[in-house]
């Protein structure tokens, strides 16, 4: 058969890099990849402009645009996961703050509908009572996708403004920064030792934190279902070329409807709690019949 080729949107990571760099190969599909210099910055391109044939996409942007009816179907492929608790910082010199006190209080966060802060708030809630809609979020970008307003108590901050220099000047109470490093001692990790209240939070939920995945335009997946395999099983191996969780250590990027169906829910509870989508959707909803099938 011909080599389709696919206009792609894919960040180079340790479990990327092998297709990234051109080490893996097909003679069945090749990749225009976009370059960009940082991959969430091209969210938009795919979901407003519909830019791309395949594309890395976070979980609540693909969730929104599912829900506005934008031509994409997941792919059961998870490149980027991580436990979201370190993110959430306050500055001490101000006093102490715990995660409860938050109830009424301003959080700087890059956007309302991205996908840190859409854990952050899950947790905040389901875990420490926090009623997040009595919080002010402070925020700095418009969502991913067009058709969603943000809600009441989100505020956009001066165009001129830094996060992280809001919050050492006290504009905010609290913020979410990209940076888990804290290099000013002033900042603090909201959450006390975030690495066991991640590990406690695994337990109860039985899931991974999924940052981003894959979807593929749904007119490739009905026209041509055998690039769409093949696209999967060139994501699959170019994982399978990088280095392997230490022992003991969780898969955060985990492979499988049946792997992720569990990521998933929770992903959709969250979603649903935090009225970024109008309905609940099932995890089955997100696939077609191709992609369904994919292990």
């Amino acid at each position: 058969m011909p080599t389709t080729r696919l206009k792609t949107l894919l960040g180079d990571y340790p479990n990327t890099r092998a297709l990234r760099r051109g080490e893996l190969t097909s003679t069945r599909v090749t990749f225009d990849f976009a370059d960009v210099p940082q991959v969430a910055s091209a969210f938009k391109r795919t979901v407003r402009n519909l830019e791309f044939d395949v594309s890395e996409l976070a979980i609540v942007t693909y969730l929104m645009a599912k829900a506005h009816g934008k031509p994409y179907v997941l792919l059961p492929a998870v490149v980027l996961g991580r436990f979201q608790h370190p993110f959430i910082v306050y500055n001490s010199a101000r006093g102490g703050l715990r995660p409860g006190d938050l109830n009424g209080k301003r959080v700087g966060i890059r956007s309302y509908s991205v996908t840190t802060s859409m854990w952050l708030r899950g947790i905040l809630a389901n875990d420490f009572g926090v009623n997040i809609n009595s919080v002010r979020w402070v925020t700095f970008e418009e969502p991913h996708v067009a058709e969603f307003k943000d809600p009441p108590s989100v505020e956009r901050a001066p165009a001129d403004r830094d996060l992280q220099k809001m919050l050492l000047d006290g504009e905010v109470d609290a913020a979410v920064l990209r940076d888990p490093k804290l290099e000013d001692p002033r900042l603090k990790r909201l959450i006390p030792d975030p690495e066991q209240a991640a590990r406690d939070w695994h337990q109860r939920n039985r899931a991974i934190q999924i940052n981003h995945m894959v979807v593929v335009r749904d007119s490739l997946s009905k026209s041509d279902p055998d690039a769409v395999r093949e696209v999967y099983r060139l994501l699959r191996e170019a994982k399978r070329r990088a280095p392997a969780p230490a022992a003991g250590e969780l898969d955060m990027t985990p492979f499988g409807l049946e792997a992720n169906r569990r990521n998933l829910e929770v992903a959709i509870d969250y979603v649903y709690q935090q009225r970024l989508i109008p309905k609940r959707v099932t995890v089955d909803e997100l696939f077609d019949d191709v992609t369904r099938k994919l292990d």
